[in-house]
């Protein structure tokens, strides 16, 4: 009967609906069988490497199938729009990197002169207001000049006052050089333009599409010209690295099938069992919840487990083909 249902999978496309109905089947043989066995596919990491923007593939670096390294350039999106914002926010950088630089320098020495020659003259205006002041004084005291022009006189002289004070003070700013605060806001400014450059430059690198890791390049589901919406695949891959056999553990094993157990994957063509390890059992159900079932039905669950291919000959094998995983009962005798 175990032969007869390992035949029927073989010969038919593999789903996963085929797979829980010969599971489950598997799982009411079990007890005739010297091993207990899990049907699944080989697999390896699968790889979606996704348009940063919505702009046109400009070139097409990798045919699919073809085996890339990491690093190795895959696809190119059109960088224009990135680019010229891009071109502005550096320029945004450049000129708070300019301001920053300007604060921290301090006045400069020509500004520092105008300042004092404005104090200097200044205060002459008002040693010259002053006098005349004193001069109309003496003048309306003997009745020579009305007191409107002495008014006037004195508005003009306090206004000179005023303008010495400004002059002081403008000096006083140079001297003491830029507030600490000032600095501050200009540091941040600049980090702020620079961190927008620093993402529009990572986005910029993005449209170059480059493969992750080491593998083959599966599918490139958009042509030259063609513009994928932001977020879209362009390209998939298959990894390089472990090898591992996606398969569904009848409800009636799972207790004895865990992380770490030993394997053995059976592959069509090949005369001889490859060796694995169980990596991970799922703790739930792949289909309908347990809870909604019946005892009897419950026996005929199926949980996912990944079993890891530990012969170096597993690299070779392509993805997708279905196994048989057997779970020798010596192995699962040392879990319990």
């Amino acid at each position: 009967m175990l032969e007869q249902i390992l035949r029927f999978v073989r010969t038919r496309v593999v789903t996963p609906v085929l797979l829980a109905v010969a599971v489950a089947l598997l799982a009411a043989c079990s007890g005739d069988a010297d091993d207990a066995v899990a049907l699944g596919t080989l697999e390896r990491d699968r790889i979606e490497l996704t348009a940063e923007a919505h702009e046109p593939v400009v070139a097409v670096a990798v045919a699919e199938g073809d085996r890339v390294a990491a690093g190795q350039v895959l696809v190119k999106l059109e960088p224009g729009a990135i680019a010229r914002q891009l071109a502005s926010a550096r320029a945004n950088a450049s000129a708070a990197r300019n301001r920053l630089a300007e604060l921290t320098r301090g006045p400069r020495l020509e500004t520092i002169l105008e300042a004092r020659a404005r104090l200097e003259g200044a205060e002459a205006a008002l040693d010259s207001e002053a006098r005349e002041y004193q001069r109309l004084g003496e003048l309306v005291s003997r009745r020579l000049v009305s007191q409107s022009a002495l008014d006037r006189q004195l508005a003009t002289r306090d206004r000179a006052a005023a303008a010495r004070k400004e002059a002081q003070a403008q000096l006083t700013l140079l001297l003491k050089g830029t507030r600490i605060e000032e600095l501050d806001q200009a540091r941040d400014a600049l980090g702020q333009a620079q961190g927008v450059v620093d993402q529009l430059e990572l986005s910029e690198q993005r449209l170059t599409v480059r493969a992750p890791r080491a593998g083959i390049v599966e599918a490139l589901p958009f042509e030259l010209g063609e513009r994928p919406p932001a977020g879209a695949p362009v390209a998939i891959m298959l990894a390089d690295g472990e090898t591992y056999a996606r398969v569904y553990v009848p409800a009636a094993l799972r207790r004895t099938v865990q992380a770490g157990n030993r394997a053995e994957i059976r592959i069509d063509g090949s005369e001889q069992p490859m060796a694995g390890r169980v990596r991970y059992v799922a703790s739930e159900a792949a289909f309908t919840p347990y809870y909604a079932l019946t005892q009897e039905d419950r026996g005929r669950l199926s949980y996912l487990a990944e079993v890891t291919l530990t012969d170096p000959a597993a690299a070779q094998l392509p993805a997708g083909i279905p196994v048989e995983v057997f779970f020798p009962q010596d192995a699962q005798a040392a879990q319990r």
